[in-house]
């Protein structure tokens, strides 16, 4: 069983505690000790953490990685199968290059990557994240993700059902084909045309559908719902995770502030951002997002996640990233916008990205923490992100990734490709 000993870093345990000076043990896949008297652990590899913070690896709560940079959702259906799969492969990988240890995925574009990329993960097939495996997102006609048309066939990223019939049969489809998360689209979004963000074409039973057999299989639930009705029909219903919740009312927000053990929320924030702060990188016309109102949505996105952190709702953090104005790699951006915008401190906005991801994942008794027992997937930066949470934005400030006591990113290594000469000499 291998044994590596993190010597001399700055502990962030995410407890909510500043960092400490310990030395950590991993044995296997689990962090054996964390010792605060330094010196006294032994182990035959040892990395040097001087100068640098330990910290639990990172929980991606709104995780696309089988979205490829597209500019149309409609595009990710006209991808192969093959070469999606390679694609979404590649993705994880990226993901773990950036500190992101874990990835809830929100909904993956065709009905089998997920699962296959998961499936392949624990098989150690590959190594990546650990993976909660979503469905396809599963919308009405009509609403978010129906991209068909009259006149062609078309595919995209959505399936779709009408009525609790059609919803019960398609989600024991995805039941059957090994989802972990089943997505449901209840509101539309300002993106298209047919359905807007304050319309809610999913009823509410066809959500207690979707509920009733996800959580009949042990499944979760997630759900995109920017209307404030959206939200009530998902708390009432019992959905898991919801998504964006941007027009929350007063209603909604105390609804989910009186269920807040039995939900999560997160903004999916990024998106927002990138459009109305970064418009020439995103290509996005200014005409575009003055018309659809996306100024006004970022700013009652602000707005409502004050309150929800004033509120103790437990917010994830994952911004949509996946798009082509939304590239995978951004993720880590999520957390400086919990800092600037929503008024969370460095520390809660690192715990929303480490404990609160990692309960999200199911997983809040082994995960999410630095603390004995728990398992090893760990980031070692070179400074202080609880000081400046830009630092994880960075990957050359990942000396170390850590997935499941195995080390992807070695700061040894770097150290050593440095030392040897150039061929040439």
């Amino acid at each position: 069983m291998t044994r590596v000993l993190i010597r001399n870093a700055q502990v962030f345990d995410a407890t909510g505690r500043a960092p400490y000076p310990a030395d950590v043990l991993v044995e296997g896949n689990r962090i054996k000790a964390v010792a605060t008297d330094l010196g006294v652990l032994e182990a035959p590899e040892v990395i040097d953490g001087a100068g640098m913070t330990l910290m639990p690896g990172m929980v991606e709560g709104h995780s696309h990685p089988t979205f490829t940079g597209v500019s149309e959702p409609a595009q990710l259906g006209e991808i192969p199968p093959e070469e999606h799969l390679i694609l979404t492969i590649k993705n994880t990988r990226l993901m773990l290059d950036h500190g992101f240890t874990a990835l809830f995925e929100a909904a993956s574009a065709k009905l089998r990557l997920g699962v296959v990329t998961r499936n392949a993960i624990n098989a150690g097939d590959f190594i990546g994240p650990r993976m909660r495996a979503a469905s396809p997102e599963i919308t009405t006609t009509a609403g978010l993700g129906d991209e068909r048309r009259v006149h062609i066939y078309r595919e995209s990223f959505a399936l779709i059902a009408d009525g609790p019939e059609e919803m019960r049969k398609v989600a024991r489809l995805c039941m059957r084909e090994g989802v972990d998360n089943l997505k449901i689209n209840v509101s539309g979004d300002d993106f298209v045309t047919n359905a807007r963000a304050a319309c809610t074409p999913m009823m509410r039973d066809e959500i207690r559908t979707a509920v009733e057999v996800a959580h009949e299989f042990g499944r979760m639930v997630v759900a995109h719902s920017r209307s404030a009705e959206s939200v009530k029909r998902c708390v009432e219903a019992g959905v898991d995770c919801i998504y964006h919740c941007d027009q929350s009312d007063e209603e909604a927000l105390d609804l989910l502030e009186r269920n807040k053990n039995r939900h999560f929320v997160a903004p999916a924030f990024g998106i927002l951002y990138n459009l109305v702060h970064e418009t020439e990188k995103t290509g996005v016309p200014r005409s575009f997002i003055e018309e659809r109102g996306f100024r006004k949505a970022f700013d009652v996105s602000c707005e409502t996640y004050h309150q929800m952190r004033k509120r103790g709702i437990r917010v994830a953090i994952g911004g949509d990233y996946g798009f082509a104005f939304t590239p995978q790699g951004q993720n880590a951006r999520d957390i400086h916008h919990f800092v600037r915008f929503f008024g969370y401190s460095p520390i809660e906005a690192l715990q929303c990205a480490t404990t609160v991801g990692a309960d999200l994942m199911g997983m809040k008794h082994e995960l999410g923490l630095v603390k004995e027992g728990y398992l090893a997937d760990l980031l070692l930066v070179r400074g202080d992100p609880t000081q400046d949470v830009t630092l994880l934005q960075h990957p050359d400030n990942l000396a170390m990734v850590m997935t499941d006591g195995r080390l992807w990113k070695d700061p040894r290594r770097e150290i050593r490709r440095e030392k040897l000469p150039l061929a040439a000499e």
